[in-house]
């Protein structure tokens, strides 16, 4: 039986007893965030690559959602869910979307805990996800921007 935890009204399951079926993740490490990216959009794969270059980042367990063959990525968190908002699981099994996830992304991260700090307080969280939502609006041009150019 898999223990869960509620977050925010949601149950989220406990990294600890985590039971992920799917192949591509069985190997996640207990202890460490995991990072959800569409490594289909090439805006989100270039930033992706950015932050697995940096000091670290062997300490993450990086998922690109786009190559998941499973309708659901680990449980409470579909592959629709997954690749229309950045996702972070905590190691504490705290499931984070949005400008929380890239706080949780960057306090993994020795060069931007500042940064995930920061972006984990009340006045900054909000800036956080609102520039977040913003940027969903913009994302389907920017990807056919990036895939435009990247075609030329």
């Amino acid at each position: 039986m898999m223990e869960t935890r509620r977050d925010r009204g949601k149950t989220v399951p406990n990294l600890e007893v985590l039971k992920i079926s799917n192949a591509s993740i069985s190997d996640a490490d207990n202890g460490k965030v995991t990072v959800f990216y569409d490594g289909a959009c090439p805006l989100c794969a270039r930033e992706i690559g950015f932050y697995r270059e940096r000091a670290g980042a062997e300490a993450v367990t990086w998922l690109d959602v786009s190559a998941v063959e499973d309708s659901e990525v680990i449980p409470g968190l579909s592959k629709d869910q997954a690749l229309a908002r950045f996702h972070v699981l905590a190691p504490e099994g705290q499931l984070h979307s949005g400008g929380a996830a890239f706080a949780q992304l960057w306090q993994a991260l020795p060069g931007f805990r500042l940064l995930g700090r920061i972006g984990q307080t009340a006045p900054a969280a909000w800036v956080l996800n609102h520039a977040y939502n913003g940027f969903l609006r913009l994302r389907p041009r920017l990807q056919a921007w990036f895939r435009k150019r990247e075609g030329a």
